[in-house]
């Protein structure tokens, strides 16, 4: 098993780097590291390093040595990005950990028009926030040292603005009066960024995806079944870092 990972806000050059607060406390009285372990230090972008337990102290306090030097993952040749639509109560938190423990690059949550879930105000607020803590404790389970970026919400006309500007540009959409080409057989560029949206329970609206499609987005199909909002953009992350030979 890899070694658990612990964000930090710089990642320290070494060679002792004490972990106190919030982090400290999950690796001393959550974690019950001991001396010996090994841990790895991120900033979530990217740059990390990995040390061993010196020691722990108190309830919040861990000490790590040997620090190696600072790495740091380069950005993917091809970078994911999901647009996805506000689910229903906490669908939207189970959306963004699983496409996170994937792989997924940034995620974008997209007011659609047949969203239920309206983010307004100070409760758009604590849901962006919320999307945004998920996908950092979901980079951290999976050993990620490159969290994916959650954006805030955009609109219809600002996400079509995103798609216009990807090298890829596609619409999940399962409705079988409207054409839509396989996700598995899709030609995907050998780099730049692929976007992808994922509508709401009940799908994008012919209007939405006359928008998309004005700005070079086409629609797509992940197989026979229609997955749910909060599960299909994990579904099609997963086939697209199978295909873009980030998962081997």
């Amino acid at each position: 098993m890899t070694a658990p990972v612990f964000v930090v806000e710089e990642v320290p050059a070494g060679p002792e780097f004490v972990l106190d607060g919030p982090e400290g406390r999950h690796a001393v009285s959550v974690k019950r590291l001991n001396p010996g372990e090994d841990v790895v230090l991120t900033d979530g972008r990217g740059h990390w390093t990995e040390g061993v337990v010196k020691a722990a102290e108190g309830k919040d306090r861990l000490v790590v040595m040997d620090l190696n030097s600072i790495e740091e993952e380069p950005e993917p040749a091809v970078r994911i990005t999901v647009v996805q639509a506000l689910p229903k109560g906490d669908r939207g938190e189970l959306a963004v950990e699983t496409m996170t423990e994937t792989g997924v690059d940034a995620i974008v949550p997209w007011q659609a028009s047949r969203c239920i879930t309206q983010w307004r105000g100070d409760r758009g607020a604590k849901s962006l926030a919320k999307w945004r803590a998920t996908a950092r404790e979901a980079g951290k389970q999976s050993r990620r040292v490159r969290f994916p970026e959650v954006a805030e919400a955009m609109s219809t006309k600002q996400v079509a603005a995103l798609l216009a500007g990807a090298d890829l540009a596609m619409v999940l959409h399962e409705d079988r009066d409207t054409p839509s080409g396989a996700l598995a057989t899709a030609e995907l560029p050998a780099g730049g960024s692929i976007v992808l949206v994922v509508g709401p329970e009940g799908g994008v609206s012919p209007e939405e995806l006359a928008v998309f499609a004005e700005a070079g987005a086409h629609p797509h199909r992940l197989g026979s079944s229609v997955l749910r909002t909060s599960t299909a953009g994990t579904a099609a992350t997963a086939v697209l870092l199978a295909r873009t030979g980030r998962w081997s």
